[in-house]
């Protein structure tokens, strides 16, 4: 089986690294700063334009899928979190991560679902693409107030969150969201018909604010206390929590007795983590000269987690092409 690069990725990669050799600075990166925030504004909106009210109806009735997939983002992962500070700080001495790859270990697990990936793979999959909907939608809406307090309580000496912040974030996330619920009866054809071409519009959201946060990370002079050693250390321990976290939402779906179209949804809902979401929340929560960092371990398993949900949907896909629609 072949896997081809995602193109978000790749594009991810680029910004990154053209960013880091040839930052936007001054005048420019002010410019930037503030298309970047009005980007992803605009990206919610078309996620709440997006979301249909009879799949919104019909997924709200698995409660017990919801309930796990929400219980695995914000209560099991930072307990895996903290649980991968404690033995960086301890076991290993602080020698394996740096303090800020460490704190965005944290962080990733503290940030909710993602949405476009988790119903995509429920969908080649034939799980319950409904219930994935509604529990990855949730997950993003809850991580909006959520994900911020669960900053300020683990990492209160990383990040500043206060009440301006929290507005900001809600500002920025929420209320477009709910916007684009609301302009749906008068959006929501033109948002199908041009799902294509508005989805090249969200990527181009993420990359824009990657290249941000890249340009301002080396004109902090971020890298030059980064080694090898420390990037291959985060990308290992992010490897081993998206293994963690499916085995665990498997062991959950089935003690649960869920109907394996739940299942199915969870394994994907409930270990996937959102990088549309994580980073505008990390560039209102961290200072802006530290998003790159902090937010490097997210992007590490965003993209592991396409390419393993990417295996796992087709090997899980039924053998009936009507199952998967």
């Amino acid at each position: 089986m072949r896997l081809r690069p995602d193109p978000l990725i790749v594009a991810i990669l680029v910004a990154a690294v053209t960013a880091s050799f040839v930052p936007a600075t001054g005048e420019v990166l002010e410019v930037l700063k503030r298309a970047a925030v009005v980007a992803v504004g605009l990206l919610f909106l078309l996620y709440g334009a997006r979301l249909s009210t009879a799949e919104t109806i019909s997924g709200l009735t698995r409660w017990r899928l919801h309930l796990a997939a929400l219980t695995t983002t914000f209560v099991a992962f930072p307990l895996a979190g903290l649980a991968v500070q404690l033995l960086d700080d301890t076991a290993l001495a602080g020698t394996a991560l740096t303090s800020g790859l460490a704190s965005g270990v944290l962080l990733l697990c503290l940030v909710p679902s993602t949405v476009q990936s988790c119903i995509v793979y429920t969908r080649i999959a034939g799980g319950n693409v409904a219930g994935a909907v509604v529990s990855a939608s949730m997950s993003n809406l809850l991580g909006v107030f959520i994900t911020p307090a669960l900053v300020a309580l683990l990492m209160t000496a990383d990040a500043s969150v206060d009440g301006g912040a929290v507005v900001r974030i809600v500002l920025q996330l929420f209320a477009p969201f709910v916007l684009g619920q609301l302009l749906r009866p008068l959006v929501g054809g033109f948002v199908t018909r041009r799902d294509a071409q508005l989805r090249l519009f969200d990527r181009g959201s993420i990359v824009l604010v990657v290249f941000v946060a890249f340009s301002e990370a080396a004109e902090a002079d971020v890298w030059s206390s980064l080694s090898v050693w420390s990037v291959l250390a985060v990308a290992a321990v992010c490897a081993v929590l998206l293994a963690v976290a499916m085995g665990w939402t498997v062991l959950v779906g089935r003690l649960a007795r869920m109907p394996r179209a739940d299942r199915v949804a969870l394994l994907f809902c409930g270990s996937n983590k959102s990088l549309a979401s994580g980073l505008p929340i990390a560039t209102v929560l961290f200072a802006s000269d530290e998003v790159a960092l902090i937010v490097l371990p997210l992007m590490l398993y965003h993209q592991m987690q396409i390419i393993t949900g990417a295996v796992l949907a087709r090997r899980l896909a039924p053998p009936d092409p009507v199952a998967v629609t």
